[in-house]
């Protein structure tokens, strides 16, 4: 019986057929099928005579389809740089397996913009706004830093120039470097609150060196007044102490139940790029304040449920961890939460009241866990000297599912 023939995925650059190796101009030949986007099949010399499939929008629920339609030929699939960096190859690899494709890189368009910039990639962050929204950009900003951005189109760099400037990072140097290693490559260089430079070609990567700007943590416990709100809000400390118990790991999914102003669900997302959240929230005024305050802080991907915990968790996807900041009293919030979560999961809640915290206390009882309770004092003015003012103490429980 014989084997089913390996989709080539051939990286390309602006560069075009002149810049591909001879494996992959032979492959491209040799092939009977091309997938690719319309700029990337323009590219190939009339002299590849294989039909050319320009790529459907949207793209991935086609592909299943797409690839079965053509099952038994020689199928080459053409991406932008490297396939396997924010490209189509990791999409096809889960679609049809690692040992389906055979992947022949192209230097990415970062690997270009770095060399041309002369920046170490290895202390340069990159983000991608492709797909994603331009605040997630947010997350990254500090002084001193280097960004890469995979832009989305022309309109990309005024976006990332204005979201500088919001930021209080306006004085950030931009290179906007347009049609990397082609015959039209070309480096625009400016200002974010400066920048007044038209939009170019689409085809593009903004890189950003930020300079004097105010400075954000990456650890938990932002202060208070980086969020808006009613005043639901975990305090500063209480934050901290509260995301250490929830050990946010990479690519984990945490549900953050009676959200408040969301500072959970963000801060749990600004530990890693991975890191996933879906806030819970009844009061349909606070989710509005949670969608701002997930933006303004860079992790615009936070999704946000509007409704009464235990219903409003019906349907989710599983989480890995829980928190519980508010409705510990309601009925049914407390069982459906355990219940959801799979052996490792973690729990952790927070009481204010002696109604929650007599339910944390059977919990404890109970399933046993770790029970703490914090008290936070901060200096504040008393005439001409300084006092401390408490605030309400807050019981911790946490648990993990044997």
């Amino acid at each position: 019986m014989r084997s089913e023939p390996p989709i080539t995925v051939i990286g390309i650059g602006a560069g075009g057929w002149p810049d591909l190796s001879g494996t992959a101009q032979s492959t491209l030949i040799g092939s009977e099928v091309i997938f690719g986007g319309a700029r990337q099949l323009e590219l190939l010399p009339s002299d590849v005579g294989a039909r050319r499939v320009p790529w459907p929008s949207p793209l991935v629920p086609a592909l299943p389809g797409l690839l079965e339609a053509e099952h038994g030929r020689r199928v080459c699939v053409l991406a932008s740089g490297d396939p396997m960096f924010h490209g189509i190859g990791t999409t096809l690899t889960r679609i049809a397996g690692a040992g389906r494709l055979r992947v022949l890189p192209h230097p990415s368009s970062v690997s270009l913009a770095a060399a041309r910039l002369g920046w170490d990639l290895a202390t340069t962050d990159v983000v991608s706004l492709v797909t994603a929204p331009v605040e997630t950009l947010g997350r990254l900003i500090n002084p001193g830093r280097r960004v890469l951005v995979l832009s989305a189109g022309a309109h990309t760099p005024a976006a990332v120039a204005a979201l500088l400037t919001r930021h209080g990072h306006g004085a950030a140097t931009m290179t906007v470097l347009e049609q990397l290693d082609g015959p039209a490559e070309r480096l625009v260089t400016g200002t974010a609150d400066g920048w007044t430079v038209p939009d170019g070609d689409p085809l593009n990567v903004v890189a950003i060196e930020c300079g004097d700007g105010p400075a954000r943590a990456v650890v938990p416990g932002l202060p208070d007044d980086d969020y808006r709100g009613d005043g639901q809000l975990t305090k500063r400390e209480v934050r901290a102490v509260t995301l250490a118990a929830l050990a946010p790991a990479p690519g984990e999914l945490l549900w953050d139940v009676g959200a408040g102003s969301g500072s959970i669900g963000i801060e749990w997302m600004r530990a890693h790029p991975s890191c996933r959240a879906i806030a819970v929230e009844s009061s349909a005024d606070r989710t509005a304040v949670i969608t701002a305050n997930a933006s303004a802080l860079g992790v615009p991907g936070l999704r946000v449920v509007h409704g009464r915990a235990p219903d409003a968790l019906d349907g989710l996807p599983r989480p890995d961890t829980i928190f519980i900041g508010g409705g510990l009293t309601r009925d049914g919030v407390l069982d459906r939460c355990l219940t959801a979560l799979g052996p490792g999961g973690r729990l952790v809640a927070n009481a204010v009241t002696v109604e929650s915290e007599a339910v944390l206390a059977a919990a404890y009882a109970k399933l046993g866990g770790e029970l703490s309770r914090i008290t936070v004092q901060r200096g504040s003015p008393v005439g001409g000297f300084t006092g401390w003012r408490s605030f309400m103490p807050v019981t911790i429980w946490s648990t993990v599912i044997r």
